[in-house]
């Protein structure tokens, strides 16, 4: 999720789109991450094949996007924010998606049936990237508490800002009451390591440059195998001129995609607020 617009490089990000710009790329690398079975080593002699065979191997469990995986989005002008098409740099009439999200299944032992849904947009409300795992609500949970709703426990790992990963669980809340609350345990880089100078991601890979480490590096295997997922629905948005769905700058994106996911099993607790945020 970014906060901003385009900002006079519509130019440039008119012909790609943010599933060009963003998701085929940084976003998948993400997901075949976490999708991955463990490798051999990830370190000495070899390991960066052996890293980059496991991700491959979850790319080949993968079919290509279809138009009903895909919800997109083009923000439009808001709270004295201007919207995509206002950016001079921008053609005229352009339908390029500055959101998507899209649903990718996994054809292996491990994820099937288990849908990783796949978020990114400009111009939204916040400034965040990162990983939601959400668990399956714990049997007869609710019978615990006589009826009261019980949240999903997720594991979340945030890459930025303020790397973290923490676990959201639900727990009896403080005091004499019996009623079920959300908290977390979690690991917050700043606070645990407050004088421990902690790099960004281009700079670690020009010290995996220098090193000669080329597990962070896309391999020409894995980069055929990540275009055989987006391209076919690509070309066909392209070739039918497909109109993303309008949101304002600032949003969360269209609601649309909030109903796409919730069909999908993900259910979004909009009461939790994560104390290690603020």
């Amino acid at each position: 999720k970014e906060d901003f617009g385009t900002e006079g490089r519509g130019g440039y990000f008119a012909p790609a789109g943010i599933i060009r710009d963003i998701m085929q790329n940084h976003l998948m690398q993400v997901l075949t991450l976490v999708a991955m079975e463990p490798p051999v080593r990830i370190s000495g002699e070899g390991s960066s094949n052996l890293l980059r065979d496991a991700k491959v191997a979850v790319l080949n469990c993968m079919e290509p996007l279809r138009p009903e995986d895909v919800v997109l989005g083009q923000y439009v002008a808001a709270d004295g924010h201007p919207g995509f098409l206002d950016d001079e740099t921008v053609p005229r009439g352009a339908k390029t998606p500055t959101f998507a999200t899209a649903v990718f299944r996994i054809n292996n032992p491990r994820w099937e049936g288990v849908p990783f849904i796949m978020k990114a947009g400009k111009a939204l409300d916040e400034r965040k990237a990162e990983i939601r795992i959400q668990f399956k609500r714990a049997p007869a949970a609710h019978h615990l508490f006589d009826g009261a709703p019980i949240a999903h426990n997720e594991l979340v790992m945030r890459l930025q800002p303020n790397e973290a990963v923490y676990v959201k669980m639900n727990i009896k809340g403080p005091g004499l009451r019996t009623a079920p609350e959300q908290s977390e345990l979690d690991l917050n880089y700043k606070t645990r390591y407050p004088n421990e100078w902690n790099p960004d991601a281009y700079t670690r890979l020009l010290l995996d440059v220098l090193r000669g480490n080329q597990s962070t590096f896309v391999r020409t295997d894995e980069l055929l195998a990540s275009w055989r997922i987006f391209s076919p629905v690509l070309e066909q948005f392209e070739r039918e001129g497909t109109e993303p769905l309008p949101y304002p700058y600032g949003s969360r994106g269209p609601a649309e995609s909030d109903e796409f996911i919730r069909r999908l099993g993900y259910s979004r607790d909009t009461g939790y607020v994560w104390a290690g945020g603020k």
